[in-house]
């Protein structure tokens, strides 16, 4: 996002109206402590609307929410992955129909388990390859891999030491892994939230040859001036990571990664493109700047204009919804009614469809800290959401952002 001054009037909004988000947070989330602390900001027509930093960045300690604070981005990563991912393909080097064992060998001979009337289980041939395709959209069958990759990244805190993967592994290693094991359902018959983007991310390094954090810092962090953001944080902005909170049986706010203990201090070898990442909410926002753009921010282009409009098509088959496609007790971070799903972000399909306000064709995730964005081309708009709270689906950030945001035009 560009650097200007707040003017809520030139973006076509009502201050006093935008002034009910942080009422709103306030009010109900951080006086009563269902949360510590959050950002958030809007942005439409190329002007700042609305941005603010709200309670404690870490309770223990009494931190206000600093302005540069680093949040952990957990699923946020995706899109990240697959504006990556695009890039290669707008090179000529790969195409959305290839098969991903074109570039991971391993990947070749996989099958898939299915289950007969009598509860009996066999392997078979795939009815086609896995695609790239797949890889974004989640339809790639794989499921949750063996007990050495169990450990979902999204899930810390959980206590469970055997779930958690060898600190060694490696996107390469993370991919030979998840081959080794039967797919849950053929390719692009079925959408399951798993382990897909880390394949992506995994497409990146095999197709540019270059490890992945090193491709995502000079082409798209270096390029977009999103200095904050990577898989780990210097030692110099320690002081500047929040604290991470779950929510306990009693309702009650937990610590689940205390920001002393420097855990995002140290370099993973597993980059993972599913959910590594942590950044601030100002480089997020350059991030959505760039897409609402069609692909460019300050004279630099990061993708083509048609290359985002593939990306944030519905490419689910006959344009159904996730609901349609999603497992059973499936989980995603936007609702399956309503929405469709692009490559890496999922897309809406109106108020009719979802129940909710704001166009068909907006474009979204989330994160496990129960982060949050959307970009809407229609409104030329777009907002990012920022906080720590695990699971993501404690409370309906989104939805009640939509509905404070959207009832704030004023044009």
């Amino acid at each position: 996002m560009t650097e200007f001054d707040l003017d809520p009037k030139a973006a076509g909004f009502d201050p006093a109206r935008l002034a009910r988000i942080d009422e709103h947070l306030t009010t109900k989330y951080i006086e009563p402590r269902k949360i510590a602390g959050c950002q958030v900001l809007v942005a439409r027509h190329g002007y700042l609307a609305h941005r603010s930093s709200l309670g404690c960045m870490d309770l223990e300690r009494a931190v206000p929410t600093a302005d540069d604070a680093i949040w952990r981005l957990y699923s946020m990563t995706k899109p990240i992955t697959g504006v990556a991912l695009l890039s290669l393909i707008e090179r000529g080097l790969a195409k959305l129909t290839d098969p991903v064992h074109r570039f991971l060998p391993e990947w070749k001979d996989v099958e898939v388990e299915v289950r007969a009337d009598d509860g009996t289980r066999s392997l078979v041939t795939p009815h086609r390859p896995m695609s790239i395709r797949d890889a974004m959209m989640h339809m790639t069958g794989i499921g949750f891999g063996p007990p050495e990759a169990r450990l979902n990244l999204e899930n810390l805190g959980t206590g469970d030491s055997s779930r958690r993967m060898d600190p060694s592994t490696t996107l390469a290693d993370l991919s030979k892994l998840l081959a080794g094991e039967p797919l849950r359902f053929h390719p692009g018959t079925q959408w399951l939230y798993s382990w897909s983007t880390d394949l992506c991310s995994a497409l990146v390094e095999a197709i540019s040859g270059e490890r992945f954090g090193a491709f995502l810092d000079a082409h798209l962090f270096e390029p977009l001036g999103m200095t904050d953001t990577g898989f780990s944080v210097p030692e110099a902005d320690a002081g500047r990571v929040t604290a991470l909170y779950g929510r306990g049986p009693d309702k009650q706010l937990r610590l689940l990664d205390d920001p002393e203990k420097g855990r995002l201090l140290r370099v993973p070898a597993l980059e993972s493109g599913g959910g590594g990442l942590v950044g601030t909410l100002d480089d997020y926002a350059r991030f959505c700047q760039m897409l609402l753009n069609g692909g460019e921010l300050d004279g630099v282009r990061i993708l083509g204009r048609p290359t985002v409009e593939m990306m944030r098509t519905n490419h689910l088959p006959g344009g159904g919804e996730l609901r349609d496609f999603a497992l059973p007790n499936g989980y995603g971070e936007v609702g399956f009614e309503g929405n469709g799903f692009g490559l890496t972000v999922a897309v809406g399909m109106g108020p009719g469809a979802t129940a909710g306000v704001g166009p068909a064709g907006d474009f979204m995730w989330g994160g496990a800290a129960s982060t949050a964005f959307w970009i809407d081309p229609t409104e030329d708009l777009f907002v990012v959401f920022m906080t720590q709270l695990m699971p993501s689906g404690t409370f309906d950030f989104r939805g009640q952002l939509r509905s404070l945001t959207y009832a704030a035009i004023d044009d």
